[in-house]
């Protein structure tokens, strides 16, 4: 495995967390303050990100935002708070999982491995782009556009819509998402599902899309939902 980065403010945790990594077969850096871990972001190749939501400087929902813009690394989202508004907010803005404190190393890991998998299954069982009518999608380098217009959109929502275009009319209950998208392991509800579905309509109806929408269907679910008569 490759560098894992640990980004909290309290040494005791980084490591703990960081000997357990090590018994993983990564190779852990630390950081202890958000400006810290931007820096140390920067500067090298990380399998995943642990990211405390509570460091000095800058905290964790700020180097959330500024990752997602450059790269789709996971990232799980740690919090010594377990309010919903919290793990909603750090789903949002593409947070791959949360965990919150206290919480054993074995934990940690558990939820590490839970995300990887969920990714290398993702990885292994798609194509490298689809498109229906003026949408484009990529999901390899991120790239989507509608028309001519680029739209970007998180990872989690770049996911969201690459199953549903995948599955053209089919209808998935918001339960189907999450499991699909979040795995078995997430402890979650699913309204986020829901924010995360409001937000990408948002974005992509910034533009014109007549031939095609991400429809609610009322009491089942969402699906993608096309006009456009296919050969």
């Amino acid at each position: 495995m490759g560098k894992i980065l640990i980004a909290d403010d309290n040494i005791q945790i980084t490591r703990i967390l960081s000997e357990f990594a090590r018994k993983e077969g990564f190779e852990p850096v630390t950081a202890h303050d958000g400006i810290e871990t931007t820096n140390i972001f920067k500067q090298g190749q990380f399998e995943i990100i642990l990211l405390d939501v509570m460091m000095p400087k800058k905290d964790g929902f700020e180097i959330c935002r500024e990752i997602r813009r450059v790269s789709n690394v996971p990232i799980i989202m740690i919090t010594a708070r377990g309010e919903d508004f919290e793990r909603i907010m750090g789903l949002d803005i593409g947070a791959d999982d949360y965990i919150v404190k206290p919480f054993s190393g074995d934990e940690v890991m558990a939820r590490v491995r839970a995300v990887l998998r969920r990714l290398e299954r993702t990885s292994q069982n798609i194509m490298d782009s689809l498109s229906y009518d003026n949408l484009s999608v990529c999901l390899e380098s991120g790239f989507v556009s509608v028309g001519e217009k680029q739209v970007i959109l998180t990872k989690k929502e770049l996911e969201i819509l690459w199953l549903l275009l995948e599955n053209k009319e089919k209808i998935f209950s918001r339960d189907n998402l999450l499991n699909s998208l979040w795995g078995y392991d997430y402890y979650g509800d699913n309204r986020t599902v829901d924010s995360h579905i409001k937000r990408l309509r948002a974005k992509l109806d910034a533009w014109p899309h007549p031939n095609w929408q991400i429809k609610t269907v009322w009491g089942m679910g969402y699906k993608f939902e096309g006009k456009v008569n296919e050969i």
